[in-house]
């Protein structure tokens, strides 16, 4: 069943259908969400997954945006009577899950909401009315009778800290909220073309989960202790049935290799205030871009023994500024200056809500203290936008690029001699890879281009995992691709090898003209080739993006591509 609204607005629309015996899904499709509506670019939509459970009692898990506050209630209520819901099950309170609790206890106010501890304190100050509930730890079950018992699984900064999954042994159902979703809006309910979603499905890790790698493993050390999970109930995307063995899966050899990063950082938030979580996120995903491990933890949930643990260990300490007002998250940030150590490096990050800690007091102190810098403050002035996220994520790059400046050095030392100066002899042309996403616009001196394919047109670049252009160059991005000229390259070269601050203007000096992809091109260049990127194949430090070339021009006929000779084979 599909509503559609007026068809001059944002296409919303809504889906039901049977996933299981005496389990409906009710979708919510935001079918033209802005890539930059969040803080990780979106390319196909996005859905809000809410689930009813019958047994001879009713369990309904988690709500929907309150951007589909009408069709989602309209929907709902055409299910089900309202005065049959015993229960509304919060896998976490972010408001894209359950911005409609309000609303669902207005109709309900029979149900018993249940929820993790933090998960219940969270609901408390968002809907601001009593309601019964059900605090509920890992191992808990309730049964709701015909064979439904629901088992609860504790998954906490997946990707808030009061994250529950909740398993149907009936029918070896999980449902899973964030975890194991993606940022995808079809017609299609389940997972059956995964060549299609997978870079999605990828993506939405890399941006959510990988910072909580640890957290992640733990969660699916408990899963592997209920039963057979044959369907991933997940809040976001197609729901998992088709690859539930291969999806997983890929979750834990992901996080596996995340967790065993050497260094570490850990990056410290306040979930529910201004923009913290969505700022420590894009600072995160900089971090493990790097090959830096990440712990994320909540300021105002955070156990003073567990900070002081997080931080011993720690090469690292980001932290997004707590509200004034609470007492709890500041006290937080004084065990954190207790625990923190002179060789470590130090980030600080305004959240944007109104009620910021100062920050130079702070960083004073940690200066004080020995702490080096490992990004300029972030100081936002505005709402963030897509250009404030991009901002954080090169501040976490350029935080684990400096905690990774030793490794890579010894690293270089090791290659066989003989091996690296014969890997060195493989020249290559010299470019200047331009994007523009939204407001943000990035740039790359590149060596290792080929031209790929005939028929399309298409040439591959190895693009460097730190790499702040490589969250520009995803699949269904658009690039410029600008040739150097021999004997004509030496200023733009140096100009694009140069270490540009955080948020800085690449362009700024530079003669520049718009592509019709609106990607910016040199105008000093010899040529240039509009790109499309069609698919991303990950290496161990490098993406290989394949990208067919739409459109293209050469200045100067006669001249000759600029070409890079390397003298060692194990660094640029």
């Amino acid at each position: 069943m599909v509503l559609l609204t007026d068809k001059t607005e944002k296409r919303l629309t809504m889906q039901t259908g049977e996933i299981a015996p005496d389990t409906t899904t009710i979708r919510s499709l935001d079918w033209d969400r802005d890539r930059f509506d969040i803080e990780f670019g979106l390319q196909n939509g996005t859905t809000y997954n809410s689930f009813l459970i019958r047994g001879e009692k009713t369990a309904l898990v988690d709500t929907s945006h309150e951007k589909f506050r009408q069709l989602y209630l309209d929907t709902l209520t055409g299910q089900i009577n309202p005065a049959e819901i015993d229960y509304l099950i919060i896998s976490h309170t972010e408001p894209d899950h359950s911005g409609l609790v309000k609303d669902v206890l207005q109709l309900a106010p029979q149900v018993t909401v249940v929820g993790s501890k933090v998960a219940i304190q969270f609901l408390e100050d968002l809907v601001h009315q009593p309601f019964e509930r059900r605090i509920v730890k890992n191992g808990d079950q309730l049964d709701l009778g015909n064979g439904h018992v629901l088992e609860f699984v504790n998954a906490p900064n997946l990707h808030w800290p009061d994250t529950i999954f909740t398993y149907d042994a009936g029918t070896q159902v999980m449902f899973t909220c964030d975890a194991f979703g993606l940022h995808y809006c079809s017609d299609s309910t389940f997972d059956e073309d995964l060549r299609t979603i997978e870079p999605d499905y990828r993506f939405y890790y890399d941006c959510l989960m990988a910072p909580n790698a640890r957290s992640v493993l733990s969660a699916l050390k408990r899963m592997d202790q209920l039963g057979e999970v044959t369907m991933v109930a997940n809040g976001h995307g197609p729901l998992l049935r088709h690859n539930v063995t291969e999806l997983v899966g890929r979750y834990r050899k992901w996080s596996q290799a995340q967790a065993k990063a050497e260094t570490s950082v850990v990056v410290f938030y306040v979930s529910d205030y201004g923009y913290s979580d969505r700022m420590s996120q894009a600072v995160a995903r900089g971090i493990t871009k790097t090959g830096v491990g990440v712990e994320m933890i909540d300021l105002k949930t955070a156990d003073p023994q567990e900070v002081q643990e997080m931080v011993g260990r720690a090469a690292g300490i980001a932290i997004g500024m707590p509200p004034v007002s609470s007492k709890i998250a500041t006290a937080a940030v004084g065990t954190v200056l207790a625990a923190a150590k002179s060789k470590q490096v130090i980030g600080i990050f305004e959240s944007y809500g109104g009620d910021d800690e100062p920050i130079d007091p702070l960083l004073n102190q940690f200066r004080n203290l020995g702490l080096k810098e490992g990004f300029p403050a972030i100081r936002v002035k505005d709402t963030p936008t897509e250009a404030t996220y991009q901002l954080c994520e090169e501040a976490g790059t350029d935080m684990g690029q400096l905690l990774t400046r030793d490794r890579d050095i010894k690293q270089r030392k090791a290659l066989d001699s003989d091996l690296d100066k014969a890997l060195g002899r493989i020249s290559g042309g010299l470019y200047i890879i331009t994007a523009t996403k939204g407001d943000i616009k990035g740039a790359m001196l590149a060596s290792w281009v080929s031209q790929a394919s005939f028929q399309p047109l298409g040439l591959t670049i190895a693009v460097a995992k730190d790499r702040a252009i490589e969250s520009l160059m995803h699949v269904g991005d658009r690039f410029v691709l600008n040739v150097l000229e021999e004997g004509n390259y030496q200023a733009l070269m140096k100009h694009f090898l140069k270490r540009f601050l955080p948020g800085a203007d690449r362009f700024a000096g530079v003669k520049t003209q718009t592509a019709e992809n609106g990607s910016p091109i040199l105008t000093d260049a010899l040529a240039y080739m509009e790109c499309h990127v069609v698919s991303r194949m990950e290496l161990t430090d490098h993406w290989i993006v394949y990208a067919t070339v739409d459109n293209g021009r050469v200045s100067k006929p006669d001249a000759l591509t600029a070409v890079h000779h390397r003298k060692v084979g194990n660094y640029y």
